[in-house]
């Protein structure tokens, strides 16, 4: 049987340092501050609103949201974001995405001032990722899959990893980051020849493909970590991974659930970032 690796914990450790860190911040009379931008009414948007809000509330970063209707013009959202980056006040930026179709994200992202951009959505940050220069921030996501790895004991360093997705929200920003931690790393993805070998053969298995339950007990290796970035919605409605659980569970060494998961570290990196950019934005280390 497989070890459970619940994200709680982890969130909890980080929460207890931030809040230390947040009390400093504030005895220099600097209130940390995040800005949501909201566009519409997503119900996965609402949900992760919901958690940021309340992990910011227990470390004591404050909040300011700015929610825009689903049919809002280009000129309106990019008028929020230039308030953003004009106000300093405001230390880092949450935009949700997917933005609706008929708004061009790549120039919304690149509209961002990349010192605020506290999830990882500029060219700027992302190109940090890539050089492990440490400079920017990696989005969220990515970075809690490397939490749960430290939380929980298990050094990355001359580790084969595998992580299947592509995408520049969690796959390949996930892969960078295993890769600057001395792990040697391969990328999948749908067009992957002989993909269920590969997976098999990681020791570090990240499932970032989007779809649910489609690493089954073939895809995983004997005394795997398997780390299911995957939110799905199944066909009797149950939220699910891109993981097949159960079929996991008694073949690999640990995997974190959904939910329950990375997603609840996720919201404690965004803080973290916070928290870092209003340090930044004084001149003063935590």
């Amino acid at each position: 049987m497989a070890e459970l690796w619940k994200g709680a914990p982890v969130a909890a450790a980080l929460t207890e340092r931030l809040c230390g860190q947040a009390e400093r911040l504030r005895a220099r009379g600097i209130s940390p501050t995040l800005a949501i931008v909201r566009v519409g009414e997503r119900s996965e948007d609402l949900s992760y609103e919901r958690g940021a809000c309340k992990r910011c509330e227990m470390i004591g970063i404050s909040v300011k949201h700015f929610i825009l209707p689903v049919n809002c013009t280009q000129e309106e959202l990019l008028t929020v974001i230039r308030r953003i980056n004009e106000d300093g006040a405001i230390h880092g930026c949450l935009l949700f995405r997917p933005l609706p179709r008929h708004l061009d994200e790549a120039a919304v992202c690149a509209a961002l001032s990349p010192v605020k951009d506290v999830d990882g959505i500029t060219s700027g940050s992302l190109a940090s990722v890539f050089s492990g220069d440490g400079q920017g921030y990696p989005p969220c996501t990515a970075q809690a899959c490397l939490e749960l790895l430290d939380y929980y004991g298990f050094e990355p360093t001359g580790r084969r990893a595998v992580v299947v997705g592509r995408s520049l929200v969690i796959g390949r920003p996930a892969a960078m980051l295993l890769l600057n931690r001395n792990a040697t790393v391969t990328i999948c993805h749908t067009k992957t020849a002989d993909l269920e070998g590969t997976c098999r053969n990681a020791e570090i298995l990240v499932a970032a493909a989007g779809r649910a339950k489609m690493l089954d007990k073939r895809f995983v290796g004997q005394n795997a970590v398997v780390i299911d970035v995957g939110i799905n919605v199944d066909a009797a409605g149950h939220l699910v991974g891109d993981v097949d659980f159960a079929a996991a569970e008694a073949v690999v060494g640990a995997v974190t659930p959904v939910p329950g998961g990375v997603g609840a570290v996720t919201t404690s990196v965004l803080a973290r970032h916070v928290l870092d950019a209003a340090a930044k934005s004084a001149d003063i280390s935590l």
